[in-house]
């Protein structure tokens, strides 16, 4: 067997003004409500026993400052492909305001114009899972709610469509791991 890690820890950053109203915030670089920096700030507690041999963090403040919060900041590469996925014209907008003019749109199978398809955030977050195949031992990666729905979904050999299925709300926290040599989902949304 290939060099594995044990497991791939996923935190999604916490809570923005955007992600409270439920607006897609894609590459838009906005900080942390006093909320989300709070939820961050909990996850401390929770990793603190665990050692990991890699620490990925989306650059995007919001990734940045979750990572910090959580006390993996020094630790911390950034890795751009953990970016969240470009929404291109329909950053900032609720899902409800893309069916105002398009309806019957999802992001899973129909992607953004002006910005990223399914496949183009599957290609990234397989790089991304690639560079995780190659580090012994546990792997931690903070970023965004729809890229580690796609690396979660790419994890367990589904297309990055299948994401759709995975919710993780802000500073939420999910394991992945492997049972008998196959990739699973441990723990997801905690």
């Amino acid at each position: 067997m290939a060099n594995r890690p044990r497991t791939l820890v996923v935190i999604r950053h916490g809570e923005t003004e955007w992600s409270r109203a439920g607006r897609h915030t894609g590459l838009t670089d906005i900080p942390l409500t006093e909320a989300g920096r709070a939820a961050a700030a909990a996850l401390a507690p929770r990793l603190a026993e665990q050692t990991f041999a890699l620490v990925l963090c989306s650059p995007l403040q919001r990734a940045r400052e979750t990572c910090a919060l959580a006390g993996f900041g020094q630790q911390a590469e950034l890795c751009e492909d953990l970016v969240e996925w470009n929404y291109g014209d329909y950053d900032g907008l609720t899902s409800a305001e893309i069916r105002e003019t398009r309806p019957g749109w999802d992001l899973w199978h129909d992607g953004c114009p002006g910005g990223e398809q399914p496949d183009e955030v599957g290609a990234r977050l397989d790089r991304v899972l690639a560079r995780v195949a190659e580090v012994d031992g546990d792997v931690l990666a903070v970023a965004h709610g729809h890229s580690l729905r796609v690396l979660a979904a790419r994890w367990i050999e589904l297309e990055p469509a299948g994401g759709a299925r995975l919710r993780l709300a802000a500073a939420g926290l999910g394991r992945l791991g492997f049972e008998h040599g196959t990739r699973v989902i441990d723990q997801w949304n905690v």
